[in-house]
């Protein structure tokens, strides 16, 4: 597999893990491109100021949101 700012391309059909490019997209506009490139992603919306726990999950895709419910940060597995 190769890896190039974060994305998977090529063999074997790896999923994709990063999703830069959603920044400011709403989340429900997010998760769906999301689960249309990693249709197993557990997704999680996080609005401002909230915890989240550190533990590492593959199929998790959390979506940050501000206070307009737009993604802040870019996506990422995990």
């Amino acid at each position: 597999v190769f890896r190039s700012s974060g994305h998977s391309t090529g063999l074997a059909g790896a999923p994709k893990t990063s999703w830069p490019e959603l920044v400011g997209l709403t989340a429900g506009e997010a998760e769906k491109k999301v689960k249309e490139d990693f249709p197993r992603a557990e997704i999680q919306v996080v609005p401002p100021n909230h915890f989240v726990t550190t533990d590492y999950r593959t199929s998790r895709v959390r979506i940050h949101v501000d206070s307009s419910g737009k993604v802040e940060r870019p996506l990422r597995t995990g």
